[in-house]
């Protein structure tokens, strides 16, 4: 128990069609504060994208997803957002939207080790 650190996660989804407001979970998102850890884990199936819809662009929605890596990892490479602090780029990333890309609410927990959290978040919400 002692060492344990606060987290917050989503899960990222991707909405076709978002007037039809069906989804596809196609990665996750975790912040800790005290670790200074942010990253991002994503795939995308393409088989299962065109089964939502057969116009989505999926180069497309790789590169919005690259973008929230840039994001993710801060700097210059991230834009403007990417060059806010770590605990803005979450709430940035996380934030209520109605496009293509989009996240679950944010749920908390602990853990030692934000990455392994992170890997067994996406095996089990993605995979």
């Amino acid at each position: 128990m002692q060492n344990r650190v606060t987290y917050e996660y989503a899960v990222v989804r991707l909405v076709p069609k978002v007037e039809r407001e069906e989804f596809l979970n196609i990665g996750v998102i975790l912040f800790s504060k005290r670790k200074k850890f942010l990253g991002i884990r994503y795939q995308i199936d393409e088989a299962k994208v065109r089964a939502f819809s057969k116009e989505i662009d999926v180069s497309m929605i790789h590169r919005y997803l690259h973008a929230w890596e840039a994001v993710c990892a801060g700097g210059r490479q991230g834009g403007k957002i990417g060059e806010l602090d770590m605990a803005s780029r979450f709430r940035w990333l996380v934030a209520a939207r109605s496009t293509i890309i989009q996240s679950s609410p944010t749920h908390p927990g602990l853990c030692h080790d934000p990455e392994a959290v992170l890997e067994r978040l996406y095996q089990r919400y993605v995979l």
